[in-house]
């Protein structure tokens, strides 16, 4: 690491917990950009799904069913 980002990670260390988590969200926010593109493509997939959904072509599981499966393992 260069020396600013040794510098930033020290000062880092020395923040609270929840200032940490907020540097955090702050970066991952500046990192994933909305695209909308892929925005439209899954609000597509979503109203396909569910028209599928709605006209039963599509083989639904109880919630209790999926939960069954993780909890067995």
């Amino acid at each position: 690491m260069g020396t600013i980002t040794n510098e930033l990670a020290e000062k880092i260390k020395s923040l609270p917990d929840i200032e940490k988590i907020e540097l955090v969200d702050s970066i991952l926010m500046q990192l994933d950009k909305p695209d909308p593109e892929i925005d439209r493509i899954w609000a597509e997939e979503a109203r396909k799904r569910w028209l599928a959904y709605k006209a039963g072509k599509v083989e639904t599981v109880s919630y209790d069913q999926v939960m069954d499966k993780y909890r067995t393992r």
